[in-house]
């Protein structure tokens, strides 16, 4: 069947994988590199405390969380060729630079420019996978290029060894270099599928039936896609889980080394094992719902069964951490990071069931700055958990449990049935949105209230927390202030009235 059908759409799968390891290489290695550069000045490293380190990654997630919405419309209106090979580029070159810093600012600073640029890379590969694959196997497909972050995961121990054998700031430019090399491919492997000189007719016509019929173009901008309701339970779930995934990627290693006693080689390499079992349930999930719907489910209740089952195996996190059996401690991991992959492979297709491709990437853009937001702040609460209680236990928890509360929502939601949106008759936005401008105000307030708190109180906070800790707790309390605003201003009327398709 394959043969007959022509297997192009497999060979971009193919591509989009390779572009996803290299940006989980880039952005991993910073992690296990992490007591290396916590080395005294004099034997090497840069003396980084965790509070530095947790600075270094909220530089990361905030660019991660800010710039999305942008790239996606610029992915929407440009291409997605382009828009990769260029953000590619970018984040190579920042991914290099981290080798040729000295300092906590300047890690700081090539931190949030490699999270900008890699910002590009989800939004558009799912608006790749959208373009190519018909809606029964994007699941799948999904789930294939997304198991290249656990091999970008798995080439942890060539990292340290890089690092112990050349030094840290030779494995920075060793990586950053490697992405390069892909540009070649990608210019000479993706086009549009109508415009591919390999792909069959056969091929097309099976990519093409299974999907919606093309639309014309629709010019939304990020304040009027959030004012329709079936983008909230993909925005919501993507705060709350995403996190999980940034938590284990950055303080996994640490904590296999801190609390765990294993060195650093033997700690990157049962993290690259952990990843290695995540690559599996990334494509088995994305199988699962993709089988379900051939049987002839509704797409819902395919993709809401997969996220289900992964998200019932989550709570494994909160056993890992309280096992005394290392064993089962990783074995557990392995278990919440493959179900994690999972539940991300359908969860990133459900997007493109809920709206059309021709605004898939702003969509997935906005999914990438909650997801970046709900990581900036569990880059900060790591931190300061690791720094006023010694371990990462309150983490754990969380981890175990946030699945399940974004399932829930799902559920009560959709009710097992997802519904297009029809973007055809425009949107009219003259009126106020009543829902964004209750939100926007109770998270303004809320953070307000949080700024005023830790400024008053500044003194106690410093003493708990050290100045960076309290400064990055009054940073997140600002950045609630920046959510709370944002969604007044998506909330409020717009004089332009109706937006049409172009």
């Amino acid at each position: 069947m394959g043969a007959v059908l022509g297997r192009q759409r497999w060979v971009v799968c193919a591509l989009l994988f390779v572009a996803t390891t290299v940006n989980y290489i880039d952005r991993n290695a910073l992690s296990v590199l992490k007591t290396r550069l916590q080395q005294p000045l004099e034997t090497g490293g840069l003396a980084l405390t965790d509070a530095d380190y947790g600075w270094i990654t909220f530089a990361f997630t905030a660019a991660y969380a800010a710039f999305p919405p942008l790239i996606g419309i610029g992915i929407d209106r440009y291409g997605v060729k382009r828009s990769l090979a260029v953000a590619l580029l970018l984040w190579s070159v920042a991914a290099a630079a981290h080798g040729l810093v000295a300092s906590v600012i300047g890690l700081v600073v090539v931190r949030f420019l490699l999270g900008m640029a890699e910002a590009a890379h989800f939004p558009a590969a799912i608006k790749a996978v959208a373009m190519w694959f018909p809606q029964q196997e994007r699941a799948l497909a999904t789930g294939l290029f997304n198991a290249g972050t656990a091999l970008g995961v798995i080439a942890s121990p060539l990292t340290v060894w890089l690092a112990l054998s050349f030094g840290w700031p030779f494995a920075f430019l060793a990586i950053g270099v490697a992405g390069l090399v892909w540009l070649l491919f990608w210019a000479r492997g993706f086009h549009a599928p109508e415009q591919h000189p390999r792909i069959t007719a056969t091929e097309l016509a099976h990519i093409r039936a299974g999907q919606s019929p093309q639309e014309a173009a629709l010019h939304l901008p990020w304040t009027a896609l959030l004012r329709f309701k079936a983008i909230w339970p993909f925005l919501i779930a993507k705060l709350l889980t995403d996190p999980v995934w940034w938590f284990f990627l950055f303080w996994l290693p640490s904590y296999l080394e801190r609390e765990r006693g294993q060195n650093p080689l033997k700690s990157a390499g049962l993290v690259a094992l952990i990843y290695l079992g995540s690559s599996v349930g990334s494509i088995a999930g994305g199988w699962l719902s993709g089988r379900l719907l051939r049987r002839g489910w509704p797409v819902g209740r395919a993709r809401m069964t997969a996220m289900g089952l992964a998200a019932a195996c989550m709570p494994g996190a909160i056993g890992a951490y309280y096992s005394e059996s290392f064993a089962l401690c990783v074995a557990l991991i392995t278990l919440a990071t493959a179900c994690h992959q999972a539940w991300s492979a359908n969860l990133l297709t459900s997007a493109t069931d809920l709206f059309p491709t021709r605004v898939s990437g702003a969509v997935i853009g906005l999914g990438a700055t909650a997801g970046g937001i709900g990581g900036m702040f569990i880059a900060l609460l790591a931190a300061l958990a690791v720094q006023w209680t010694g371990t990462q236990q309150g983490v754990f928890i969380f981890a175990g449990l946030m699945h399940l509360v974004s399932l829930g929502l799902f559920g009560l939601w959709f009710r097992g049935c997802f519904e297009a949106v029809d973007l055809s008759r425009g949107l009219d936005v003259r009126e106020a949105h009543a829902p964004l401008l209750t939100a926007g105000t109770v998270l303004a307030a809320a953070g307000v209230a949080l700024v005023a708190l830790i400024s008053t109180h500044w003194a106690a906070c410093v003493a708990a927390a050290r100045v960076s800790g309290a400064a990055q707790a009054l940073t997140a309390a600002a950045g609630l202030v920046l959510i709370g605003a944002a969604l007044l201003h998506a909330g409020r009327p717009r004089a332009f009235g109706v937006l049409q398709p172009l």
